[in-house]
């Protein structure tokens, strides 16, 4: 199961340069620079649906980490099913920057003074100061999914790297525990 889920980690990082370096690219070599609302809206979406699969995927890497090494005659039969994980760390990922492309949306109606922004790809910080309109509801939808996105990931993350170094120091012997310790 780790070597499906590093195929998909690697895979997500052929999406991430996929998203930003062609249009980074063109800009360096043609001198042009700009991009429009759409493309520069769509980029920010690929890449923010990208980085919340990132960060569930991540998720799932560790909870395997824990199945193998905490749980180890268990470790077959739950993570045969690992597909449903990854298909719901890609639907998730997709999903809540599904609703934060829809507020984008609604901001990027209307700029105020320059509409550029001096960047080699669309970022959500110098988009958002470009609005006229008012994007408190945007910071605290951006907040709230960010926050949604991070932390669950980050404590399970934590709790079950805790468990794991509590049971490699149950292990008796110095290479069963620099064997367990490695493949972390």
């Amino acid at each position: 199961p780790m070597y499906f889920l590093l195929g998909n980690l690697s895979c997500l990082e052929t999406c991430y340069t996929s998203a930003l370096l062609p249009r980074m690219l063109a800009g360096l070599v043609t001198g042009d620079r700009t991009i429009s609302v759409g493309g520069c809206v769509a980029q920010l979406d690929f890449f923010g649906s990208l980085v919340a699969v990132e960060c569930c995927l991540l998720s799932v890497m560790f909870y395997d980490r824990y199945l193998e090494i905490c749980k180890p005659l268990h470790y077959a039969a739950l993570m045969n099913g690992r597909l449903p994980l990854l298909v719901g760390s890609w639907v998730l990922g997709k999903r809540f920057c599904g609703l934060h492309h829809h507020y984008m949306l609604d901001i990027t109606n209307d700029f105020c003074g320059p509409n550029e922004i001096d960047h080699l790809f669309c970022d959500y910080t110098p988009l958002v100061k470009l609005s006229c309109n008012d994007t408190s509801l945007m910071a605290l939808v951006n907040f709230l999914f960010s926050s949604i996105l991070t932390l669950p990931p980050f404590i399970l993350t934590l709790a079950s790297y805790m468990c794991v170094i509590a049971t490699i120091q149950i292990i008796s012997s110095t290479t069963g525990r620099q064997k367990a310790f490695s493949t972390c």
